[in-house]
């Protein structure tokens, strides 16, 4: 492309924003809604995701030894749990640690315990991590079968229902997007087409002396782009400004509220709704001169 033509499209795409001054701004609004309501759902779809995965971290079996075994035993059986398929990580906890831990989330009510007599009832344990959270159910059955073990405990039953409302709930979320990207790409077609029709005479008279396709459609593409761009400047700058905000508050009230708030994601997402404004506008754009390019 010669830059005397690259010159004339960019000139003549300023000047179409210029003349149509309300349209345009009417676009990039459009633009500003539709990829705001769109990086809204991201960001729905991401902290849900984030709050599902540090639920799924948490995840822990907690493996009951024998009152019976020798001490010398209870070292070679958590050995014998570290190479159990599946496991990420064995950590050793004692009757006594179990019973300071149980004394904590008694807290006032802890005068119950001296009805013990100053006995520990409470046995060794081992609390173990999965490598995949939802490999936790059939990990719990592998590690009751080991020797030594007496029972095992991972909130059987919640875990299970967690996995299943986990998956609803990324499906919904995921479908939810796809829907609302949808609708915006249409809406915003449709208000750069009636951009376009506003100047089908123009088209017309171009098509008629001679001018290319291309020749005509690069300046609707650049302008498409411009509009995009600036609805999405916009739209990120309210979606981040906002969000930040949102962080500090649930910073400040609910702090054990897990949100996303890595610099890494929001740049991506800021990069991606940046990118998705000057697609959609182009696309746009393509999209509707090729009715108007059939003269």
């Amino acid at each position: 492309m010669k830059l005397r033509s690259l010159r004339y499209y960019f000139s003549q795409a300023v000047l179409s924003l210029r003349r149509n001054g309300w349209m345009s701004v009417a676009s990039a609004g459009t633009v500003t809604i539709s990829l705001l309501v769109l990086g809204v759902s991201l960001l729905v779809l991401l902290n849900t995701n984030h709050i599902i995965v540090s639920l799924e971290s948490n995840l822990e079996v907690m493996a009951f030894v024998r009152t019976d075994l020798p001490r010398d035993q209870v070292s070679l059986l958590g050995d014998q749990l570290k190479v159990v398929p599946g496991v990420a990580s064995v950590e050793f906890v004692s009757k006594e640690q179990a019973l300071r831990s149980l004394e904590k989330q008694l807290g006032k009510n802890r005068d119950i315990l001296a009805a013990l007599g100053g006995k520990n009832p409470l046995p060794d344990g081992y609390r173990i991590k999965a490598r995949k959270a939802a490999d936790v159910p059939e990990l719990a059955k592998k590690i009751e079968n080991v020797a030594g073990v007496e029972k095992v405990r991972y909130g059987q039953g919640v875990v299970e229902r967690l996995f299943a409302l986990t998956r609803w709930v990324r499906s919904i979320s995921l479908g939810i997007v796809v829907i609302i990207g949808l609708a915006a790409i249409y809406l915003i077609a449709t208000t750069v087409r009636l951009t376009v029709f506003s100047r089908r005479r123009e088209i017309a008279v171009m098509k008629l002396v001679g001018a290319t396709d291309w020749f005509i459609r690069w300046p609707f593409f650049l302008e498409g782009m411009f509009l995009g761009l600036i609805g999405a400047l916009f739209a990120v700058g309210l979606l981040v400004g906002s969000y930040l905000a949102l962080i500090r508050t649930v910073h400040e009230t609910v702090a054990f509220l897990p949100l996303q708030s890595s610099p890494r994601v929001l740049m991506q997402l800021t990069g991606g709704i940046l990118g998705a404004g000057v697609v959609i506008g182009a696309l746009g754009s393509i999209i509707s001169l090729r009715k108007f390019l059939k003269v």
